[in-house]
This record gives C-alpha cells, structure tokens and sequence, in this order.
C-alpha cells in the first residue's frame, strides 16, 4: 500500500490533515453505549465540524447511524445525495420562507422554531394532500431558536395545529451541558419532561455531546452526539472518553538562527534571548490556525515541546525549536500542531476559544488524508 503521506499531493502540500474516521466510528459507539435505551444520531453540520461531511457520514451511516442533524438545508441536501434515502436527515433552522418544497422533495425532516413555521408547514402539507413528518423545538432555557412558553402554551390550547402534520421529535437544547454541576441541567430537563407529557406520541431529543454524559434522565429517545464525536472532550475536568479524530501536522520550510536583539514575525512582538533557532512552518489563519495562538501555541517535533514565536501570520508560523536536535529540524520535516500531545482541546485552551472553533476553522489548503471508515 502507498504511504499517503509520501504521495504527491501530500509533498506538494504545506500542511497534512488527517481523519481517522475509525476513531470517530469508535466514538459515535462510545455514545450509543452511553445511552442503550436510545437511538444514537450524528450531528453532522458544519461539513462535520471540518472533518468533511461526506466522508464521515458514510463512516457513520455504515456502522450503523440512521439519524442524522445538520444546521441548514442546503447540508441536508448535500447530505442526501451521497447517503441516499435511507437515513433520517433532520435540518435544526427550520423552515425558510418558501423552501418548503426543497425539504419534501429531498425527504428532509424539518426542525419546526416557531408557532408560525408550525403553521406553514401545516398549510404545504394540507395543500400535498399528506401529512409530512417534521420535529418540533421547545426552549427551555436557550432563548434563541424554539418555541418559547407563550407559543407552547397556544399550542397546547390548539392541538389542531399540528392536525395536518407527522410529530416525529420534539427537541430542547440544554444551556451548560458540559458543566455537569449546573442548577440549570436539572431545570431544564424538568421542564422538557412537563413538556413531553403535551406530546406523548412524539420521541424526545434533549441531550447533545455532554448531556449524553449527564446520565439516563437526560437521553431520552434519541441522542445527538456532536462534537464528541470528533475528538472534542465532553466532559472537561475529567479524562476524556473520545478518541482523537484528527491530526494537524504543518512542514518546516526553513530553519534560520538568530541572536539579539533580532525579532520574529509581524509587530516584533519576539524579540531573541540570546541565539535561538526559529522554525518556519506553512500553516496559518488562513488555514484556520488562529491568530490567538500568537506566542501562545504549542506544537510538538515528535516528543520534543517547541513554542510558537512571534504573530501567527496569514499562512506561516514560527517555532522556535533551539532545543531539538538538527537532525529532527529540516525542511519537509512534519511538526504536530494537532495530535497526539496537544488534541484539540488544549489547542483550544490556548486559544482561549472552544475546541469546536478550533475543528470548524479547519483549512481548505491541508493535504487531507483519511484512515478507516
């Protein structure tokens, strides 16, 4: 078998990403053990948080996924044509005005936001002549998408509302899932159980990545697995249960030494100690390796730790690597910005960002290479 890493794309690339979409398998598994009374989804939005979302959702789909979430309706579209019309695609917007058509005529199941959309999606199916299935969400605490009390209460006084449709699920989205201590996780989820009573034929979906983690109360009938699925720890302040699906390594262009008082990068911002080799590899915010990680980052040379210097610019960085042997400092040699030392959540931390920013910002420019699936 060809070493992908040695093919000409990857040698003509400043940078190799790779997707073990194994470990993301694993981790949609990790999940649906989690909760075995539900059915596991996969949120698979935001070209599956960078990993691309034709490649992992056929991954997904073949271990087992049938529910699938994305945000817009051009994504479930997209989605669509490479999986077929086997799986379930949910779409989270909702309805726009007057793409009703696009979700029938794809078999897209639409996230209902609002009294109104649940209204209009009453009036296309009346006008079909068949009643289409559609999700309804409830805020119970988000206040941004979803029903709000007043809209569910109107609802609940005109069930008529939803005579001309098909109530698949109804969803909520919890504030601070991740934080397992929060007051309002058990709030929450009292207020999605009074609601599911309104609605007893319908399947709840209330748990993301971390609300999976929350225990049984919170799984429900259907769980969506987002980040966690992508490496992404979903339980912070405790050892991570998902294994690391991607691998950023960025090549070393060039290696020059320098001494005081010179500086590196844009702004001067630092300035040499005494003589110090820099490394200079080819990724940058243009390839989404984010500008706050300016003198911060951290990348690894095999088990050596080197710090990034200096600006993180358009497409480069620099490293400074006077401790690391030579021999492991020339051109083309591959440096970790994302792997097995520093995963994405402490990429993130450096950042002062969120490992899902540090995954959906991932680049077009990267040599992709995917393993397994």
């Amino acid at each position: 078998m060809s070493d992908p890493l040695n093919s000409p794309e990857a040698r003509r690339a400043g940078a190799i990403l790779t997707i073990d979409l194994d470990a993301l398998v694993s981790n949609w598994k990790t999940c649906a053990d989690k909760a075995p009374t539900a059915t596991t989804g996969a949120v698979v939005k935001a070209a599956a948080y960078g990993t691309d979302a034709t490649k992992s959702a056929i991954a997904l789909y073949k271990a087992g996924c049938t529910t699938f979430f994305v945000a817009s309706i051009q994504e479930g579209i997209d989605l669509r044509a490479v999986l077929g019309n086997g799986p379930t695609i949910h779409i989270f917007n909702g309805l726009m005005d007057g793409a009703e058509r696009d979700f029938s005529e794809h078999n897209l199941t639409p996230v209902l936001n609002s009294l109104g959309e649940i209204d209009a999606w009453g009036a296309y199916c009346t006008g079909l002549g068949k009643p289409l299935p559609c999700n309804i969400h409830v805020d119970t605490g988000m206040a941004r998408l979803g029903l709000p009390n007043n809209e569910l209460d109107k609802l609940s006084e005109n069930p008529e509302h939803l005579s001309h449709m098909k109530l698949d699920m109804v969803l909520s989205h919890l504030v601070a899932g991740e934080q397992s201590d929060n007051p309002l996780n058990p709030q929450q989820l009292m207020h999605f159980q009074n609601i599911m009573t309104q609605f007893p034929t319908a399947r709840g979906a209330l748990a993301n990545s971390s609300g999976i983690f929350l225990g049984p109360d919170y799984h429900f009938d259907v769980t969506r697995p987002g980040v966690a699925l992508y490496g992404a720890n979903p339980t912070p302040g405790q050892p991570n249960p998902m294994a690391q699906v991607v691998r950023l390594q960025g090549k070393i262009l060039q290696v020059r030494t320098i001494d005081t008082p010179q500086t590196v990068g844009y702004g001067a911002t630092h300035q040499a100690q005494g003589e110090e080799r820099i490394a200079t590899v080819s990724v940058g915010y243009a390839d989404g390796y984010l500008r706050s990680l300016s003198s911060s980052g951290i990348a690894y040379i095999g088990e050596h730790k080197v710090p990034v210097v200096g600006r993180v610019s358009m497409d480069l960085i620099g490293l400074d690597v006077s401790k690391v042997p030579e021999e492991l400092t020339r051109p083309g040699t591959l440096v970790d910005l994302i792997g097995p030392h520093n995963p994405v959540d402490e990429v993130a931390d450096r950042a002062g960002t969120i490992g899902y920013e540090i995954l959906t910002s991932l680049g077009t420019r990267y040599h992709r290479v995917y393993l397994g699936g």
